[in-house]
């Protein structure tokens, strides 16, 4: 299959025994107003079909990379980075559902505004079977995003597009298991430029919060606090941001263990409009017309 012209948006996309999701994320990066992007799709080291159904799509911009191995996110977007060739590099998971016009969107906002290194956008959050749970939070310029760096980042993972030099200057710490996006911010947000769009672009399937997920999201994201108030000096601000962690960690669990997580735990999502609820149900529908009847609505 010939490689096609170089695209300008290069979506990094990994994957782990994802078959049940994967067909509709890739319907809807086919649905994209923005035609002009290669998709890199690593298979991190899966034990189902997800690999074969993606090739069913038979599209020259999907590039797969399946070498057996299981490395890990952080591991396998670098990779990507490595390979990417569009000028932008854009995030996608495996479980997401882009908007038919989140690539235009964000390549035409950053065209626009060059000394934007980092773009995202507004997301809604939803159950495995469609239904809207509520938009992730968001903050607009890089002041918001960042005004308070050791507690975290509004600036949800699955909704990112920049410049793909800025990833190279930075990339992803692959011991990281989770958080790596904050580990990612944490480390470059001083010398960097982000930004969100506020609506929502995205559709982002939350998973059954865990306590477990997120005692390893607080412990990466406290390692990540301590190796940069190590780095600037900063020990008594790290030591309380580090001290803040486990305090949430420990809401988290009592949160989830109470079975009244949503209602607890406000960040995880706010309240959505009926126009924002039709507008998330056509885009559900329309990646769900899938020829393939195991991504059927």
């Amino acid at each position: 299959m010939t490689m096609p012209a170089q695209p300008i948006i290069s979506i990094a996309l990994s994957m782990h025994n994802a078959a049940m999701t994967i067909d509709c994320a890739v319907s809807s990066l086919l649905l994209q107003t923005c035609t002009d992007w290669e998709l890199l799709l690593f298979d991190d080291g899966s034990s189902d079909d997800g690999v074969d159904r993606v090739q069913r799509f038979a599209d020259a911009r999907i590039r797969i990379v399946s070498d057996g191995r299981r490395l890990g996110l952080a591991a396998r977007l670098n990779q990507a980075i490595d390979l990417a060739r569009g000028r932008f590099f854009a995030r996608v998971d495996a479980d997401d559902i882009a908007y038919p016009e989140r690539l235009e969107r964000q390549l035409a906002f950053l065209q626009a505004n060059p000394e934007v290194d980092l773009l995202g956008s507004g997301m809604m959050v939803h159950a495995d079977d469609g239904r809207p749970i509520g938009l992730y939070p968001v903050r607009e310029n890089h002041a918001e995003i960042c005004g308070r760096p050791y507690a975290g980042f509004y600036l949800a993972h699955p909704t990112w597009m920049g410049k793909t030099q800025w990833f190279r200057g930075w990339r992803y710490d692959p011991t990281c298991r989770r958080a790596q996006d904050q580990d990612l911010l944490l480390r470059s947000y001083a010398h960097s430029k982000f930004a969100v769009l506020p609506e929502p672009l995205a559709g982002y399937r939350q998973d059954a919060l865990s306590v477990q997920k997120s005692l390893v999201g607080r412990y990466f994201f406290a390692r990540a606090i301590a190796r940069v108030a190590w780095r600037d000096h900063d020990y008594a601000a790290g030591a309380a941001a580090v001290a803040l962690q486990a305090a949430k960690f420990a809401a988290d669990a009592l949160a989830i263990s109470s079975g009244l997580s949503r209602r607890l735990l406000p960040h995880q999502a706010v309240p959505f409009t009926e126009t924002e609820a039709a507008r998330w149900h056509d885009v559900w529908r329309s990646c769900h017309q899938s020829p393939d009847p195991s991504c059927a609505a």
